[in-house]
């Protein structure tokens, strides 16, 4: 049996990425998995690679009536819903003078607000349900801080933090609350998206992350997956940090 047979997963930014590698790891054990995401195309072919456990719904994450309507779509099409996977998210480069607020809005929109109606989207159905896993996704810029990404940290901080507020409110209704904080992830989102980029972001983890290599989709999506499942019925409230060991400790100089 799957590891989360019989369960019913959303996936928020599920088109591509971490989130695409977790939905097809969630069907893969046994999982039904809508797919959420504004990157159309993309989202439907995640879902049809899937197959049959799999559905792809339109999900702006900004925008409260898209939740409604995504949880809607999920529990017509499957009837339930376990397992609520926050990955959406968007980043951007800038000093603090060069950043506008317009753009700290916008991504702070989709990183913290959207985890907000995320979470409170799910209670109700979950509650139904009999109790459910929510797993946001943060970064190590939510437990250290990073230069030239304000909003991007801002927002990472903020996932953490409403993690623990909403672990403690939840728990008595069977909901557990846990965050992941990925380290260097070759991703459509980062610089990894060109093969320069990649590269350099090689040479970097080649350099100062311990495990010395650049982290995998999947390294973040069999995490997700444990906290998704039953085995990790005792964590709540919690950060996972997956990252190589970059924030282990301070490199001794050569």
């Amino acid at each position: 049996m799957g590891r989360l047979e019989g369960k019913v997963a959303l996936i928020s930014g599920g088109a591509r990425g971490m989130g695409a590698a977790e939905a097809r790891l969630f069907a893969s054990e046994g999982a039904r998995v809508v797919v959420g995401d504004v990157l159309d195309d993309a989202g439907r072919e995640t879902a049809k690679e899937i197959g049959d456990a799999a559905r792809f719904v339109r999900l702006d994450v900004t925008r409260e009536e898209a939740w409604a309507g995504a949880i809607r779509e999920t529990l017509d099409a499957f009837g339930r819903l376990d397992v609520l996977v926050n990955n959406a998210g968007v980043g951007g480069v800038a000093t603090i003078e060069e950043t506008s607020l317009e753009e700290y809005r916008r991504i702070t929109e989709i990183n913290q607000t959207g985890v907000f109606l995320g979470i409170r989207a799910a209670i109700a159905p979950m509650v139904a349900a009999g109790g459910g896993s929510i797993v946001n996704i943060s970064s190590i810029d939510g437990l250290v801080g990073m230069p030239r990404v304000i909003p991007y940290v801002a927002s990472k901080f903020a996932v953490r933090g409403m993690t623990k507020t909403a672990a403690m409110e939840l728990a008595d209704r069977g909901i557990r609350v846990n965050s992941i904080h990925p380290g260097h992830i070759a991703t459509p989102m980062n610089r990894a998206h060109t093969d320069e980029g990649l590269q350099r972001m090689q040479a970097y983890c080649e350099r100062d992350v311990p495990l010395r290599r650049v982290g995998r989709p999947e390294d973040i999506a069999y995490l997700a997956l444990f906290l998704a499942s039953d085995e990790s019925a005792y964590c709540t409230g919690s950060e996972f940090t997956a990252d190589g060991g970059l924030l282990a400790g301070v490199p001794v100089p050569e």
